[in-house]
Parts: structure tokens; C-alpha cells; sequence
């Protein structure tokens, strides 16, 4: 900090702040640019740094362009009479709290309109996060009743399970908070509270496919037959909930929630395509009514406000969701490469996939693979996908199946086409 002092840059400290809301600072108090320290929801000693503008995150080619130029020790040219920048301290998280609920009393303008979730049960999980701020400053303001929210207070330790939505201690815990409070919905952050999930009254939980259904019905409001861009491991039964319940369109992208938002952007700048949600199985939801911000805490917030205009008609958020067929079976197994080269030999593996694949008539190659290769097999009514870690050396496949007992019939007929590679390690597949 004091360096960016000394180059005459105004620095607003905003202390314990989440992801998003770093990045709203530079819409709301027009900064330049914003720095957050986070590990999300990794060890403590897994700490970086995340950059924004008002453009959105840094790309991966930005990064890299920061990292090359911090090896170079050279001082900027600053002159000698420039002045140091302003510090002041800024509790953003009470703007952005603040806005929150403002737009939760606005869309559901209930009669008693500064505290419409009178009489609903919220318990909120932060996982010792920083997510506590939205049981107390939003939710309990607005009427909520939050007895029964957890860990709430931040402790970079998370000594009591991990602040990730897709670890199933910290679902297992939601879930059972939400039965023994009797309450109406659960919600759960990780650690930066750019991605979250959510749990019905009874004691379901509405994550992965199921989310990105729930999220996709509240998107389409007002953009019906839309675009909605997810990562490539959705589910067969939420493309057929997307295309024939929802009416929209469904567009399978590459893994990596950047990959999904930067595909959402451009298909409403280029290619003039109505797509209002880009959002990966793992939790980050950004839609383009919030700058394609990955915001955990709005999604929940959009959630809220669908369930309290829901009650008005004595409904609940899973009966929007009821048409959507879950997987009976479903398994992802990460295939270790050994070769040091491991993105030629993983692509050596994936082109050899695709051919043997081809040749085999009882499966389907799908054409809306934009990574790796996507199959499916009609009599075992499932599918499978094989693709390359984009960092490690893993080639990680996913299996679902509509029918029981199938998942070890793909994943034996992957072990048999995986098993003659001597430098892949398929030991996963053995289990």
C-alpha cells in the first residue's frame, strides 16, 4: 500500500471484503482498479491476489503480463514533487449490503415493504468466510428470521468444514441445519462469496444442476427462449429441462467459470445472442443484469426474492424445478498422465478417444463439445466425458447414466480404451 502511496494513487482501504463486492467498488466509488487478498477456499497458506477493473477480472494474458513486469526491478519514473496519494478507510460491505437489501424490498414490494421476509426461516452457513455479513446485514434487517446460521465469524482456519459449496461436509452441514431449525430455505457461500448454493425446507439440496435450473428459470424472466451458457459437465436432463420445459436454449462451454462468463459476453456483443446467465456446475452464477459478475451472494439474493413472490401464491422455489431429471449415477474420475509432455500425450489420448469412439457403434459423439470429447451410450442411458486439465497433468472423466448399474459399464468400457496407454495412470478407474 504504501508503495501505491508514494506513486500519487489514492488507496481506499476496504478491510475484510468479499470477491464481488471488491469488484463493485469500481462501479460504486468509480475506482480504477481493485486488489483483493484471498486464498477463497484453499489453506491459508494458499494466498494470492486478485486484480479488477471495471471491465471485470483480470484475464490469465494480464496476469502473466503483471508477473513479467514485477521481475524487473525498476522504479517508475515519478517526480519529484508529486504528491502522495489519499488513504482513507471505506466499510464497503455496508454499501453493498445496503444495495442488497434495497433491491430485495423493490422486487418484492410487499405490503409491509421494509421488512418483506417477515415470517421466513433463513439459515446461512459462511463456513467462516466472510458470508456472516448476509445473515446479519442482510437478511435480519429485512425481517428473517436467522436462528440457526453458522459459522459466521471468519477464521481463515475453517475449523469446522471447508467454505466450498461442492464439498459434502460443508453441503452435509447446510442440509442439517435446515432440518433441525425447520427452516424455509438454506444457504451456503465459500469463502469469497463468489459462489454459493442452496438448501429447500426439505433438506434437498439445490446445487449443480439443480442450481443452475433454479438459476436459469429467474434469468429467463423477461428473456424467454434466451441463451443459457454452462460448463461442459451439465447434466443430459438439464438440457432437456433448459430446451424443452424452460423454451431456451442450452450452450455447453469449456470447464472454468471464466471460460463460461467471457463465453456469455460474447455471444451478446458478436453474435447478437440473448444470453442472460453464464454458470458453472461448481456455483459461479453472472448474470448480465449484474455485469456478468460471478456474485454469490446476488444469486442468493435473486433466489430470495423469487421465494418470497413465490409464497404469495403458497409455492416454494423446488416446485420450479420439479420437471428436472436428476442422474441416477454419476462419478468423475481424474486420470493421472505420467508423460512430462502431458498436454501432447493428453491430446494424443483425446484424438484417439474420439476415433475409437467413433468406430463403436453403440455410441453417439456429440457435436457441442467445445472441450474434450463428449459420448453418448442410448442403451446404457449415459453419457461420458473426457477432457485435459488445462494446468495439471490429469485427464479427468465424467460419467453420468439415467439407469442403474450403467456407471460401471461406461467407466469398464473407458478402463478398457484407457488401459493401453503406459503413461496414464488409471487407477481410479480400478476402484
Amino acid at each position: 500500500m504504501p508503495a501505491l502511496l508514494d506513486c500519487g494513487i489514492s488507496v481506499k482501504d476496504c478491510g475484510l471484503a468479499s470477491t464481488p463486492a471488491m469488484f463493485m467498488t469500481t462501479v460504486d466509488f468509480e475506482c480504477d482498479a481493485s486488489i483483493e487478498i484471498t486464498a477463497s477456499h484453499h489453506p491459508w497458506n494458499k494466498n494470492g491476489l486478485k486484480f479488477f477493473t471495471r471491465k471485470g477480472g483480470l484475464e490469465g494474458s494480464d496476469i502473466e503480463a503483471i508477473l513479467t513486469n514485477a521481475q524487473y526491478d525498476v522504479k517508475p519514473d515519478i517526480p519529484d514533487d508529486m504528491p502522495n496519494g489519499e488513504y482513507t478507510e471505506e466499510n464497503y460491505m455496508n454499501i453493498y449490503a445496503q444495495t442488497l437489501r434495497e433491491k430485495i424490498c423493490a422486487d418484492v414490494n410487499s405490503d409491509d415493504y421494509a421488512r418483506p421476509l417477515r415470517g421466513f426461516k433463513i439459515v446461512v452457513d459462511a463456513g467462516n468466510g466472510v458470508g456472516g455479513f448476509y445473515a446479519e446485514k442482510v437478511l435480519a434487517p429485512l425481517g428473517a428470521d436467522v436462528e440457526g446460521s453458522q459459522f459466521l465469524e471468519p477464521d481463515g482456519m475453517f475449523p469446522n468444514h471447508v467454505p466450498n459449496p461442492e464439498n459434502p461436509a460443508a453441503m452435509a452441514a447446510i442440509q442439517k441445519a435446515v432440518i433441525e431449525n425447520h427452516a424455509d430455505l438454506g444457504v451456503i457461500f465459500d469463502t469469497d462469496v463468489d459462489r454459493a448454493a442452496c438448501v429447500a425446507a426439505s433438506g434437498e439440496e439445490i446445487n449443480r444442476n439443480a442450481l443452475i435450473a433454479l438459476a436459469s428459470v429467474i434469468a429467463l424472466e423477461g428473456n424467454e427462449g434466451g441463451t443459457i451458457v454452462t460448463d461442459s459437465v451439465t447434466s443430459s436432463g438439464l438440457k432437456k429441462f433448459l430446451e424443452e420445459d424452460l423454451g431456451a436454449k442450452h450452450h455447453r462451454f469449456k470447464r472454468g467459470y471464466k471460460n463460461v462468463i467471457n463465453e456469455a459476453k460474447r455471444l451478446n456483443r458478436e453474435e447478437c445472442v440473448n444470453s442472460p446467465l453464464a454458470i458453472e456446475t461448481s456455483g459461479h452464477a453472472a448474470m448480465r443484469e449484474n455485469y456478468f459478475l460471478d456474485d454469490g451472494a446476488y444469486l442468493i439474493t435473486k433466489i430470495i426474492i423469487k421465494a418470497a413472490q413465490l409464497k404469495k401464491e403458497d409455492r416454494t422455489l423446488d416446485s420450479l424445478i420439479e420437471n428436472l431429471k436428476q442422474p441416477v449415477e454419476a462419478g468423475e474420475y481424474r486420470i493421472k498422465i505420467l508423460d512430462p509432455d502431458f498436454k501432447a500425450y493428453g491430446m494424443k489420448v483425446l484424438e484417439d478417444f474420439e476415433a475409437w469412439l467413433r468406430e463403436n457403434d453403440a455410441y453417439e459423439v456429440a457435436n457441442d463439445s467445445f472441450e474434450g470429447v463428449r459420448a453418448t451410450k442410448t442403451e446404457a442411458e449415459g453419457w461420458m466425458l473426457l477432457r485435459l486439465s488445462v494446468h495439471d497433468p490429469i485427464l479427468p472423466l465424467n460419467i453420468e447414466t439415467d439407469k442403474e448399474g450403467s456407471l460401471t459399464e461406461l467407466k469398464s468400457d473407458a478402463r478398457g480404451f484407457l488401459s493401453r496407454y503406459e503413461m496414464l495412470d488409471i487407477s481410479a478407474l480400478l476402484n
